[in-house]
C-alpha cells in the first residue's frame, strides 16, 4: 500500500509557479470477532455474567493527505505534509469499547532539506505531527494510540507523533540524528511521556544497516509495576517511574550465506534501560533470521526469531522490568506472539517466533506467525499486574504476583492478502492461543482456547 501512494505521488504534475503537491487518501473497513476472549482469565477472581467472551464488532476509518515541496535551487528544498483520521469503531471490541469515534489530525509537519558544506553531506529538519521509527522499532515505532474512545482498535490508522523535532544529517551511507518525541496517546490515558535521544547509523545498502541509539524520558506521569518482595503479595505501583528513563540501544541486519541463500539474512537488536531516580536496570534483545527462495514455486519466504524482554525480580530491591515504550507491536514486527500480546506486553516475556509466507500467485500472499510465549521470570508481573491471585502455599493464604510456571501460550495466526486492483487490498485472518501451564494454573486447568477472525479491505488513492 505505501508503494502504491508513492509511486501516485510520483508522477502528480506540479501545481503552482514552483510547488508540486501529492494526493492521497487511504481508508478501510473490517468486521472481526473473538471467542473464549483471555481464554476467560477474568472469569477467576470475580466473575462478571454481564462481559462478553464472545464478541465481534465493525471498525473504520478514513485518512486523506495532502504532501507538499518546492525545490529552492541550490539542492535546498522545503517540504510539508498534512493529514487527519476519521475513525470508529460499531458494537464493542475486546476492551469494551464501542460506539464510538474520533477525526484528529495525524501528520501535521513541515521541514527543510539542503546541502552541507561541500563534501555532498545533507541536513534534513522537520517539526510538527509526523511518523518516525527508531531502528527496527523495538522502542520508538508508534507514536499514535487507537481504540477506546478513537475506535478502530485493530486497523489502528494512528501512528504518527503529536508533536516532535528531528534533525538529521547523512552523508553517502552515515547518518546522525537528534529527536524529540510526543506521542498522541489517548486523552483519557495520556502518560505525558516525553523522549528526546541521538542515533547513529551505517546503511551501505539496502539490505544491511547498522546503528547505536541512546534516549531518555525527560517527563513522563506513568506507574511502573514492581514486584513484591519475594513475590508474595500484590505487585507494588511506582509512581512516576518512567520519569527520567534512559536507554541504549543497538541493532544491525547483514546478508548471510549470499553464495548459498541469495536472499538469506540475519539481524541483531538488544536494549539496556536504566534510571537512577528509581532504582532500574532493565534489558531486551532479539535475535532473527531468514531466508527466501525466489525461484521456487510460491517463493516461499521463511523467518525464525527469539525475543527476550526482563521481568521485575522479586528478590531485589530494584526493579529489572522492561519498559517497551512505544514499540512496533504487530506480528511479524515486534509483537510477542499474535493474540497473547494483548495481554502480554514486551516485558517479562520471551517469544520464539517463526513465520512462513508464501505467494500462491503475484496477487495473492499467505502468511503463517508461529509463537512460542513464556514468562521471563517467575514471580514477578506480566504487564500490569496480570496474574495476581489468591494462592496457599503453606498454611495461609497469601497473595501471589506472576506465574509459577513458565510456559503462557502457543499462538498461530493465518492471513491472507489479496490485491484487488493497484488500489484495493482485501485481507481475511484468523488465529488461536492456546493456554500453557503457566496459565492454565490460574484457572484450575480451565483455560481455553482462544480464537479470533477478522477481514477487511484497504483503499489506497
Amino acid at each position: 500500500m505505501e508503494k502504491e501512494v508513492a509511486r501516485r505521488a510520483a508522477v502528480e504534475p506540479a501545481i503552482g509557479a514552483d510547488w508540486q503537491v501529492t494526493r492521497s487518501v487511504e481508508a478501510g473497513v473490517q468486521i472481526a470477532g473473538e471467542s473464549n476472549l483471555f481464554w476467560k482469565l477474568s472469569n477467576t477472581p470475580a466473575r462478571n455474567p454481564d462481559f462478553d467472551f464472545h464478541p465481534y464488532w465493525y471498525e473504520f476509518y478514513a485518512k486523506p493527505a495532502l504532501g507538499f515541496k518546492r525545490n529552492l535551487g541550490d539542492g535546498k528544498q522545503l517540504y510539508a505534509r498534512v493529514s487527519a483520521v476519521g475513525s470508529g469503531t460499531l458494537r464493542h471490541d475486546p476492551f469494551g469499547a464501542g460506539d464510538t469515534g474520533r477525526i484528529s489530525i495525524e501528520e501535521f509537519v513541515a521541514g527543510i532539506r539542503m546541502p552541507l558544506g561541500g563534501a555532498g553531506a545533507l541536513i534534513d529538519l522537520s517539526a510538527g505531527a509526523q511518523n518516525f521509527t527508531l531502528g527496527t522499532g523495538m522502542l520508538i515505532a508508534n507514536g499514535g494510540s487507537n481504540g477506546f474512545d478513537r475506535g478502530a482498535l485493530k486497523l489502528g490508522p494512528r501512528k504518527a507523533f503529536q508533536n516532535s523535532v528531528v534533525a538529521k544529517v547523512s552523508q553517502d551511507a552515515y547518518s546522525a540524528q537528534a529527536f524529540y518525541l510526543d506521542p498522541n496517546e489517548n486523552p483519557d490515558n495520556d502518560s505525558g511521556t516525553r523522549v528526546v535521544g541521538v542515533d547513529l547509523s551505517y546503511a551501505p545498502a539496502n539490505d544491511r544497516k547498522a546503528g547505536i541509539a541512546y534516549g531518555k524520558v525527560p517527563h513522563s506521569r506513568a506507574a511502573y509495576p514492581q514486584a513484591a518482595p519475594g513475590g508474595i503479595g500484590a505487585p507494588l505501583a511506582v509512581p512516576d517511574g518512567r520519569k527520567d528513563l534512559q536507554f541504549v540501544y543497538g541493532y544491525a541486519r547483514v546478508p548471510v550465506l549470499p553464495a548459498v541463500l541469495s536472499k538469506g539474512w540475519f539481524g541483531i537488536d538488544a536494549a539496556r534501560e536504566w534510571n537512577t531516580r528509581e532504582p532500574l536496570r532493565a534489558w531486551g534483545w532479539r535475535t532473527e533470521g531468514g531466508f527466501s527462495l525466489p525461484d521456487v514455486a510460491w517463493t516461499p519466504k521463511f523467518t525464525l526469531g527469539y525475543q527476550s524482554f526482563s521481568g521485575d525480580d522479586p528478590h531485589t530491591a530494584r526493579n529489572e522490568r522492561f519498559d517497551p515504550l512505544f514499540f512496533e507491536g504487530t506480528p511479524g514486527a515486534w509483537a510477542s506472539g499474535s493474540k497473547a500480546t494483548w495481554v502480554f506486553v514486551n516485558s517479562n516475556v520471551n517469544a520464539l517466533q517463526a513465520t512462513i509466507e508464501l505467494h500462491p500467485t503475484p496477487k495473492d500472499t499467505v502468511t503463517a506467525y508461529l509463537a512460542q510465549v513464556r514468562a521471563n521470570r517467575m514471580g514477578s508481573p506480566l504487564q500490569f499486574g496480570q496474574a495476581t491471585r489468591l494462592d496457599v502455599p503453606g498454611d495461609a493464604p497469601v497473595v501471589i504476583a506472576g506465574v509459577l510456571r513458565p510456559m503462557l501460550a502457543n499462538d498461530v495466526f493465518v492471513k491472507y492478502v489479496r490485491v484487488v486492483n493497484p488500489n484495493t487490498y482485501l485481507t481475511l485472518g484468523f488465529s488461536a492461543s492456546f493456554a500453557q501451564s503457566g496459565v492454565k494454573q490460574l484457572v484450575n486447568g480451565q483455560a481455553r482456547t482462544w480464537t479470533g477472525w477478522l477481514a477487511n479491505v484497504v483503499w489506497v488513492y
